[in-house]
This record gives structure tokens, C-alpha cells and sequence, in this order.
């Protein structure tokens, strides 16, 4: 009997900073499945991963104007769906808000949005490779700031 093979998705997505007088804030998005994370989603035909990720921020959240800060890293994992077995890797970028609102785009299966502290954001996220991601993104939020 032979062994099915994963199906390989590819998906960006982002982790957008802003700067606020208590100290940064992150955004984090209610998902679907009622699951705490960053926004994210699918490349689409010919486009590369950092366009993926500005759009599927804009798509989610409604917010534009980023400011790239660069890749952050991909994390990866497996999972059923359908009874599929998927295997997902995701590039993840920071990029920083300067202002406007961030609204749930409920058509995106964006429920929530909300801007938190990194402590907070740390103990909301609800998967631990999206923790990894924000740790690392901290680091680089922490050198930008001081500057």
C-alpha cells in the first residue's frame, strides 16, 4: 500500500507593528476557526510572497501604507483537511503601521482584530510556531524602536 504524499500550500503572511507611547503594540487576527494569529493567506498566480502578505494583510484587515521591515522567517506544518493530508509553509514579514484603523473583514473569515502589547500578543496567539515567529519579530521591533 503505498503512502499518499502531502498536498504543498504555500502562503505569507504578516506581523504588523505600530509604535505607541506605552511601547509597541502588534495586531493579531481572530480567525475562522475562533484562532488567535497573524494575518496570512495564499500566494496567488505569479505574485511573491511579501506581495502576498501586504495583500492578504489589506484583504483581512483593511489596513494599507505599510512599512516593510523585511522577512522574518517561515515556519511550517501538517494538517488534514477534507481528507487531505496539507502541508503548509508560511513566510511571515514585519511590516509597521503608522495609522489608520484595523477592521475585520468578516468576508475574509476575519472575526476580530486587535492591537496588543508583545506580552499580551505572546499569551493570545494560539499556536506555537506563530509564538517562534513573534518572538523573533520582537528582537527587530525592539532595534527599530530604539533607533
Amino acid at each position: 500500500m503505498s503512502k499518499r504524499q502531502p498536498v504543498e500550500e504555500t502562503s505569507a503572511g504578516g506581523i504588523v507593528f505600530r509604535r505607541a507611547p506605552a511601547g509597541p503594540v502588534v495586531l493579531l487576527i481572530r480567525d475562522s476557526y475562533r484562532n488567535w494569529g497573524f494575518p496570512k493567506g495564499h500566494l496567488e498566480e505569479g505574485e511573491d510572497a511579501a506581495a502576498a502578505a501586504i495583500r492578504e494583510i489589506a484583504e483581512g484587515t483593511g489596513l494599507t501604507g505599510l512599512i516593510s521591515h523585511g522577512p522574518i522567517r517561515a515556519i511550517d506544518w501538517h494538517f488534514r483537511f477534507r481528507g487531505r493530508l496539507i502541508h503548509k509553509t508560511c513566510t511571515f514579514f514585519l511590516f509597521e503601521s503608522p495609522s489608520g484603523d484595523a477592521v475585520p473583514q468578516a468576508d475574509e473569515g476575519i472575526s476580530a482584530c486587535r492591537w496588543l502589547s508583545f506580552e499580551e500578543a505572546m499569551r493570545t496567539v494560539s499556536y506555537a510556531n506563530a509564538r517562534d515567529v513573534l518572538r523573533e519579530a520582537v528582537q527587530v521591533v525592539t532595534q527599530l524602536v530604539r533607533t
